[in-house]
């Protein structure tokens, strides 16, 4: 390559750099303490997103569905643990991995599936057994929830099948999981406080 044309591509990705600096600290600059320890929060709950993921799949599969489990009815899907019905995680469960009812008689009851896949998506052939077990079942609500992905065609299957398949890949279920204190605890409180005008008012 010619030295020359190496310097100023050289001499462009410095530029680049530097005007991305300066944007940077732009944005540093107009943030308010308040926005940087919201960004602050955002960026420890992703990396416990990663965290949580890595931890999912080292799991085995029985106790992933336990946890999917207890994030629903956390998510108040069933008024305790005690209400799900079945969790068996073992071949030739038509599809079915637990059923929780929301009401005392078990009149409603939310079908899972869950599935402990490390690399490869869930495509829609998978999505189609899940809405042929429901429909055997005549279930109106099914929640398939997965560590890895979603094919777009497994997407499309769920819509077409039915509005109320829920599908929920690896990403959203740790977020889930963060939101509703399911193996996870609080490390620590910040509190914000502010002057209270109503206080001076009264004085």
């Amino acid at each position: 390559m010619n030295p020359l044309e190496n310097s100023k591509k050289i001499g462009t990705y410095k530029q680049i750099e530097e005007k991305t600096s300066v944007k940077n600290n732009e944005s540093k600059a107009t943030q308010t303490p308040i926005d940087m320890i919201y960004a602050g929060r955002d960026t420890l709950n992703d990396n416990l997103e990663n965290d949580l993921l890595d931890i999912l799949l080292k799991k085995d599969a029985s106790l992933f569905e336990t946890i999917v489990a207890k994030l629903l009815v956390n998510m108040g899907y069933g008024s305790s643990y005690d209400n799900i019905l079945q969790l068996k995680g073992k071949s030739g469960d038509e599809g079915i991995d637990g059923i929780i009812k929301q009401d005392v008689l078990g009149l409603d009851k939310v079908y899972i599936q869950a599935k402990k896949w490390t690399k490869a998506t869930v495509p829609g052939p998978e999505v189609q057994k899940f809405a042929g077990a429901l429909r055997q079942k005549h279930a109106a609500k099914g929640v398939f929830i997965t560590t890895s992905n979603f094919t777009e065609t497994a997407k499309k299957s769920a819509k077409e099948v039915s509005d109320n398949i829920i599908l929920i890949n690896g990403q959203t279920l740790t977020k889930l999981m963060i939101e509703y204190n399911v193996g996870v605890q609080v490390e620590d409180t910040v509190q914000i406080k502010k002057i209270d005008e109503d206080f001076f008012e009264g004085n």
